[in-house]
């Protein structure tokens, strides 16, 4: 005979505990990094950030004190840098290479925030924490002032859409909480600031080390009256709560074929919610339909909003495959195969225009070239200087071809559809971080159909021009366009045979090559010229700078 067993009911400290762990999980959450220079206290502020909230657990006290004994630098007492820097490099050297995450929660809120390197060759990580952020803390030491990576890392995360920065001048314990000191910081970060387009940011003076303004404000300070950091970063409106007001667009990541008869489209909602019965768009092709079904693990749902994971099913058959983007209303939502993008280089190898990439947009992945690079930032005086080749930690204004029309947004309208990163073809490696900026509009070859054009290339040296034209012809050609290129002895060897080497000689077969182009435009090819005009003549058509300088480039990818 069988004994059913009865399960006792949950006592009164289960229920607590089930109920701390429920309004935990509806907490709001906020990410946020910090950054700045070297040695500006990034991660000893964090320590202390996590101690002082009573937010560490006796065994990580006790590796704590046991870790500053042996390898710390702060004299003996609890070296709080080690609670993040947990690399055996950051620690044998004193500072912080890789991104570290930590998380943590308070009454009010929880908390992901990502401790950034300081350093130069560094920065592409930084950039790889500040990709997510809600906010950034961006350190000063007190000692030094503004310097030119607490400028940079400050741009950085302006372009990445961070909007609400904190300016911690931290250490202010080493310079006797000196209100003159703090002023004068401020007021140049707030000269930066102007010029770099960061229209607000919150300053509070800080000492990692001894506590100061931290979790509780300072008694050293009473000349300051604003809050602490934690008591600010509590305030901070979370950027998800604004997504789920914008209109649906959720990228396809994965088409799930969990059998014959079921087909879903999954993915995470960059932003808006959705219930079934909503009118759909699938972008690129434009086709329409409803939501029929919201499946998640854990069953249907009703509505689901901006930041959850899940499968959509579809009333009607339609071509929809990872890579495309679902969206209640397309409006604001383009479909392009050129963009203008503040790109952030991260390779030491410099950019070179023309050449084809990998670029990533979510779950989509395209060949893409830089046709031009309009302007480079410079981060001491934030002035757009003359377009050349990026080189490492270079940031600038660029003009990218892509091999194919794809659904994307602004990067200051929608994170997940306006962010990129371009990614070297035989590597496999992150070259850069791209925001989209604009959506150009595209230059038209001719008004006539059947008219070609002429794009003269300038710059570098003959032979170089010459590469670069049958590159371009190359990927014409994978397009469906009909091109050719002249360059240097194209038509020795016929329409200019009786040409000797002189001067003379050499402008009379520019000439011949000129008229020779404008033929073959009047019959709809596109002529790439790799050679010099000859004195005084008219060029047709558009230059191209292979080397990427400033000036009117035509779309030749």
């Amino acid at each position: 005979m069988a004994t059913a067993l009865r399960t006792p009911p949950a006592d009164d400290a289960a229920r607590e505990v089930e109920a701390y762990l429920l309004a935990n999980a509806r907490k709001p959450m906020l990410r946020f990094i910090t950054c700045g220079s070297v040695d500006d206290g990034k991660s000893t502020l964090i320590g202390r950030l996590l101690y002082d909230s009573k937010l560490l657990f006796e065994d990580q006290l006790a590796a704590l004190e046991n870790d500053s004994r042996k390898s710390g630098a702060a004299g003996g007492a609890l070296d709080f840098a080690l609670l993040v820097d947990g690399l055996a490099a950051e620690r044998e050297q004193g500072i912080t290479i890789d991104v570290a995450y930590r998380f943590f929660a308070t009454d009010a809120r929880k908390f992901v925030v990502a401790d950034t390197p300081g350093h130069e060759q560094y920065t592409r990580n930084m950039v790889t924490g500040a990709s997510t952020a809600d906010a950034a803390v961006i350190l000063i030491d007190a000692r030094k002032g503004v310097l030119t990576q607490t400028r940079r890392h400050s741009h950085i995360a302006h372009l990445l859409g961070i909007r609400h920065l904190v300016l911690a001048v931290n250490k202010m314990d080493l310079i006797g909480y000196d209100q003159a000191r703090f002023e004068a910081i401020l007021a140049d970060y707030r000269a930066f600031a102007a010029g770099a387009g960061i229209g607000a940011f919150t300053p509070i003076p800080v000492s990692g080390l001894e506590g100061d303004n931290v979790t509780s404000r300072s008694t050293h300070m009473p000349w300051y009256a604003g809050p602490a950091l934690l008591e600010h970063l509590e305030r901070i409106p979370v950027r998800e709560a604004n997504a789920a007001a914008d209109p649906f667009r959720m990228p396809v990541q994965w088409v799930n074929r969990a059998d014959q008869n079921f087909r879903g489209y999954a993915g995470t909602i960059a932003s808006g919610r959705i219930r079934p019965g909503d009118r759909v768009a699938i972008l690129p092709s434009g086709r329409t339909t409803r939501v029929e079904r919201i499946v998640t693990f854990d069953g249907e749902l009703d509505l689901a909003g901006a930041g959850q994971a899940v499968t959509l099913t579809l009333a009607d058959e339609v071509d929809c495959s990872r890579g495309d983007t679902i969206a209640a209303d397309p409006a604001g939502l383009d479909v392009v195969d050129h963009l203008d993008a503040d790109l952030v280089w991260m390779a030491a190898e410099p950019l070179r225009p023309g050449r084809a990439y990998w670029l990533k947009l979510g779950a989509l992945t395209v060949a893409a070239s830089v046709a031009r690079v309009a302007a480079v930032r410079d981060i001491d005086t934030m002035a757009a200087g003359p377009g050349r080749p990026l080189g490492l930690n270079d940031i600038g204004r660029c003009a990218l071809v892509l091999d194919r029309p794809i659904p994307a947004a602004l990067y200051r309208d929608n994170r997940r559809l306006g962010g990129f990163i371009l990614i070297d073809r035989a590597s496999q490696a992150t070259l850069a971080a791209g925001m989209i900026a604009a959506f150009p509009d595209r230059p038209k070859l001719a008004a006539d159909p059947g008219q070609g054009r002429i794009i003269w290339l300038t710059g570098s040296s003959p032979e170089e021009r010459a590469r670069f034209a049958r590159k371009a012809r190359e990927r014409f050609a994978a397009r469906g366009r009909s091109s050719f290129v002249l360059e240097e002895g194209t038509l020795r060897d016929g329409l200019s045979a009786d040409l000797g080497g002189s001067d003379a000689d050499d402008a009379e077969n520019r000439r011949r090559s000129l008229e020779v182009a404008k033929l073959l435009s009047r019959a709809g090819v596109t002529v790439l010229v790799a050679l010099e005009a000859p004195a005084g003549a008219e060029r047709p058509g558009t230059e191209l700078d292979v080397n990427g300088a400033a000036r009117d480039w035509d779309w030749i990818i």
